[in-house]
Order: structure tokens, then sequence, then C-alpha cells
């Protein structure tokens, strides 16, 4: 006899499959008495599945919204179809739904039978994406390792090229994973440097669970660090300047990710800029379109004042 768990996910099931069931429909189907069906009907309910009901001769039940979302019942196809979907959004950030995609990937994988895992594999194989120029691709069963790491706590061992095309191996307790619109970065302690480190996550050759418990002092916020850390990465030449609007439309103006803020009252914000050269960085300067002040260098203030006055000239 099949237990009552088990006869709820048959009945669930059938519901999906088609518009509308009659209760003797349901019952000649599962093989149960019509009486038995109502009650798994309103334990379903309870589970927050919206099940609705029509009156009369060729009334029946049919799903509809619930209160909550419950849990699905996917057969193979679709299951890879879900997973494929999530695949995309994770790896290409639409719409911000990066971190959500990941999280969903990485819980549908989980469960997923060998033989459908097998083929989402030989899937990730065989897909790939035209990266911009200067970017590196990362696997996408590497960055599912990651996510793994960083959700069951666990220690993990990393073999990283750094910017200089240096090769080590790095004990790390991973935290989070950050894509910043662009690249993925892992915000981990790292246990030789005994501090809190980024990684990009395409320089990451490969990265090994240890089986140990991380412990981690502390975290700081993922999404700052990891800004700060764009943000401050060597430039030939860095601008300090005064911009006259509050922080909160200061990080609208210039992205965490481009300058470091430091409110300066509640009006102003101090922030520091890095860039190619003194005419480059004036030219995003002047496309803030906001009273601003050149604190420091004299290079990038002098290649200002030569454009601004251009402009001027350009427009008498």
């Amino acid at each position: 006899m099949v237990n009552t768990s088990a006869r709820l996910l048959q009945l669930l099931s059938l519901l999906s499959t088609r518009q509308s069931w009659t209760c003797a429909d349901l019952s000649a189907q599962l093989e149960i008495t019509e009486r038995t069906v109502r009650r798994d009907i309103a334990r379903l309910r309870e589970l927050g599945y919206g099940i609705e009901s029509e009156m009369g001769p060729w009334g029946g039940y049919h799903l509809g919204p619930g209160t909550s979302i419950p849990p699905l019942i996917l057969d193979e196809e679709e299951a890879l179809a879900v997973a494929v979907g999530l695949r995309t959004a994770a790896f290409s950030g639409v719409s911000g739904s990066d971190q959500a995609a990941l999280s969903a990937l990485l819980k549908l994988r989980q469960v997923l039978p060998a033989r459908i895992a097998d083929r989402l594999g030989e899937l990730d194989a065989a897909f790939t994406h035209t990266a911009r120029p200067d970017d590196s691709q990362i696997s996408p069963a590497l960055l599912l390792d990651l996510a793994t790491a960083c959700r069951r706590g666990e220690r993990t061992q990393l073999t990283y090229r750094d910017r200089a095309e240096t090769t080590s191996t790095r004990r790390v307790d991973p935290y989070r994973l950050i894509y910043t619109g662009r690249r993925w970065y892992l915000l981990a302690y790292d246990l030789t440097r005994q501090d809190w480190r980024t990684f990009r996550t395409d320089r990451i050759i490969d990265a090994t669970a240890t089986g140990q418990a991380t412990a981690l002092p502390d975290p700081p916020d993922p999404a700052q660090m990891v800004s700060t850390g764009i943000a401050l990465r060597p430039h030939p030449v860095r601008v300090t300047i005064r911009l006259a609007v509050p922080a909160d439309e200061a990080r609208r103006l210039v992205p965490l990710t481009v300058g470091v803020h430091h409110p300066d009252g509640d009006d102003a914000t101090i922030i520091d800029i890095g860039g190619p050269d003194a005419d480059g960085l004036a030219r995003y300067l002047l496309s803030l379109g906001r009273p601003l002040q050149i604190l420091h260098p004299e290079e990038v203030r002098q290649a200002f004042l030569t454009r601004t006055q251009q402009l001027l000239k350009d427009n008498q």
C-alpha cells in the first residue's frame, strides 16, 4: 500500500498534468476512495498548494496560486530545462538575478538524479560564451564547487594564478561569491596570510574541498570589500575629488567599483578614483556633470582646466 507522502506526491503530479480533474477521475487513477482524495486535497492546501475546486457535475480540482512557494514536481526534461535556464541566468547576470540563480541552481543540482546531473555536465562542457576581450571564462562546475564550499562552510585548497601570472596554493575558508556585473569574486579567509582576501574566480585553476569546517573570524561586508578592492586596484594615475553631493547620490554617480567614497558632511563626498592618465580622468570628471573640486594631483587639475577652457572656447 502506498504511504500518505508518496500518495500526495502522486496526486500533485496528476494535478499538474491537465487543467482539471474530477474527484472520481483522481480516485480511479490513484486507486483510492473519493473521501481519501478530498482528505489529501485538504492536506496539500495546508502545505501551501493553491488547489482550487469548482462545483457542479462538470466541476473538479485544478492547481492555482498558493499562499507560499511549495515544492514543485518536475519530470526529467523539465528539471534539465530549469537547470539550464538557471545556469544561463547565473553566468550572464541578467537583471541582477545572478546570485539568486546560482543559489537555486546549487540547490537543484544537489537533488538531481545522477543521469540528469550527467547530462547537465555534458551541456556545461559544450556551452561557452563570448567574453570581453580582457575577460577570462570560468568553468561552471568550478563556480558551483566554490558555491558549495561557501554554503557548507568547508575549508578549501585553491590553486590560484595572480595578476603577475604566478601560481600558488592557498588554503582558505570560503565565505561568499560576489558578482560585479562583469566578474565573479570569492571572498575567503586566507589561512596562510591570516587575513580576508578576494579572489577572481577566473584565476582559480582548481578548488578542492578538504572536509574541514571553516572558522570565520568576524566576516566583512562582501560587496563592500570587493568593490573597494576593485576601486583600489593599481592605476597609473589617481585623483581625489570633493563632489558636492550627498553620499547616496555620489554612489550613483561614481559606483563603488570605480571610486572609494568618504562622506564629507551631509552634502559632500570625498572620492578617490584611478584612471589610465590625467586626460582620461579629466574627461570622466566632466561627464559627472556635478560641482566638484579636484584636491590632488596637480596634473589632473591642469588637464581638467584645459578641457573646460576648450569647451568654453568652442561655445563662445
